[in-house]
């Protein structure tokens, strides 16, 4: 038998209501930000990661999935949003007067990497990000911060906590990296294998080693804060108060430094110590990316944006028992009674549809207990039966059932006037106002 590639998920039926829940309040929150969605290629030029990830980064080294195509070019499926949205900013040249600055731009996409599949961790994996091109203004910096906030407390996450820091400029960071190396060197043997492979290529990823042998060395290492510039200070001293003044409550980890090579100045995750995941994991991040644009060809524009994991947060739904609004409610199903009733009963659906509301029915022949009881598992609000007297009488029993209220309706009645059926043939006016909204 095939199966799915390991890494891989099946997502229907009642887990695409919860996924349906987190896109639907997304869309929502983006637009109330301002954001415009964008959509880019599933795989990419492998030179576009190598680039703007770096060589060095996990994802790049180990993880990404990489393929020639036939025309003996080297790509990659994306393992992550940003670069290929600067690419597209750049190529369609995004920065262009005619366009807003600075750009607002949200995405929804899934994304590849080759690693060991766990809790809230997938080879093929979705995720929410935000990318905001054009501004230095730390109030970006916030504001986007604000965003993945609010889109956890919308949705009803409990169990989180924000952690920031600053990376500097480049120029710091330099500085910093080699004072860094200096500090590791001598601890070199007792480093982790990863560790010592990090130490002259990408040694910031040491402070964030998840081993503990490396947390325990890194304890003594110099700070970020030893190197920061004047301007990168105020910077990351502006974010905080205005975090403050926001009441979004946040931890400063100076040994943060996230996974990707193009981070600079403010960066921050989202944690969670959720059980769900064994141990505190981060369901979201990001951080300023000054100077990707031009690394990728474009101009010197600035950027900040975030990724969201969209498995960890369906996974903390579930563990948290949210309760998911029903957005798939059925207005009327139709019970059709032996095999006479089964053009008409298509007729009807298809008349209530065009009407504007939710309708379906029977396909396999049930009896007429099985058809109640399936329309009462769909909470369907109304239900409108047919046999063959109601076909010799061109007309159907409609039962409202919220009140139990049935009253006796003509085909041509539903056909073309279906809203205006209650108001004219029953007096239960409450049950049926309630039915269609009304004030």
């Amino acid at each position: 038998m095939i199966q799915k590639p390991k890494g891989t998920a099946d997502i229907y039926l009642e887990n695409m209501d919860i996924w349906h829940y987190i896109e639907e309040t997304a869309r929502i929150l983006m637009h109330d930000y301002r954001f415009t969605e964008i959509r880019t290629p599933m795989f990419e030029s492998y030179d576009l990661f190598s680039r703007s990830v770096g060589d060095t980064s996990d994802i790049v080294s180990k993880e990404m999935y990489v393929f020639e195509d036939k025309g003996n070019r080297q790509m990659a499926l994306k393992p992550e949003g940003t670069a290929p949205i600067v690419r597209a900013y750049v190529e369609n040249k995004l920065f262009g007067p005619e366009f807003p600055k600075p750009l607002k731009l949200y995405y929804m996409s899934p994304m590849f990497r080759y690693e060991r599949p766990q809790s809230g961790r997938s080879r093929q994996f979705h995720q929410l990000g935000v990318e905001v091109i054009g501004s230095t203004n730390p109030a970006v910096d916030v504001e986007t911060m604000a965003l993945a906030w609010d889109l956890l407390q919308e949705i009803g996450i409990t169990d989180i906590k924000l952690v920031i820091n600053s990376l500097g400029r480049k120029e710091e960071r330099i500085k910093f990296r080699e004072a860094l190396i200096a500090f590791l060197e001598p601890h070199f043997d007792d480093l982790s294998e990863d560790s010592k492979i990090r130490l002259h290529q990408n040694p910031l990823r040491v402070l964030d080693s998840k081993d503990r042998k490396d947390q325990e060395i890194v304890k003594g290492a110099p700070s970020i804060f030893d190197f920061l510039s004047q301007e990168s200070k105020k910077h990351f001293e502006t974010v905080q108060t205005m975090l403050k003044e926001l009441a979004i409550p946040f931890e400063i980890d100076s040994n943060m430094v996230r996974g990707l090579d193009y981070y600079q100045d403010t960066i921050f995750e989202i944690m969670t110590t959720s059980k769900v995941f064994g141990s505190e994991t981060t369901i979201c991040g990001g951080g300023r990316y000054d100077g990707l644009i031009q690394e990728i060809g474009g101009p010197d524009e600035p950027g900040f944006g975030f990724g969201l994991g969209l498995e960890r947060l369906v996974l903390m739904i579930q563990k948290q028992e949210i309760e998911i609004p029903q957005v798939n409610e059925l207005d009327v199903y139709i019970v059709g009674i032996g095999e006479d009733t089964n053009l008409e009963t298509l007729k009807l659906v298809q008349a209530i549809r065009a009407a504007g509301y939710s309708a379906d029915r029977d396909y396999m022949g049930r009896k007429i207990k099985a058809q109640f009881r399936t329309a009462s598992r769909y909470d369907a609000k109304m239900v409108i039966t047919i046999g063959d007297n109601e076909l010799e009488a061109q007309s159907a029993k409609l039962k409202v059932m919220a009140s139990g209220k049935e009253v006796t309706v003509p085909f041509t009645e539903i056909y073309n006037s279906f809203e205006q059926v209650f108001t004219k043939n029953t007096s239960d006016m409450t049950a049926i106002e309630e039915f269609f909204g009304k004030e």
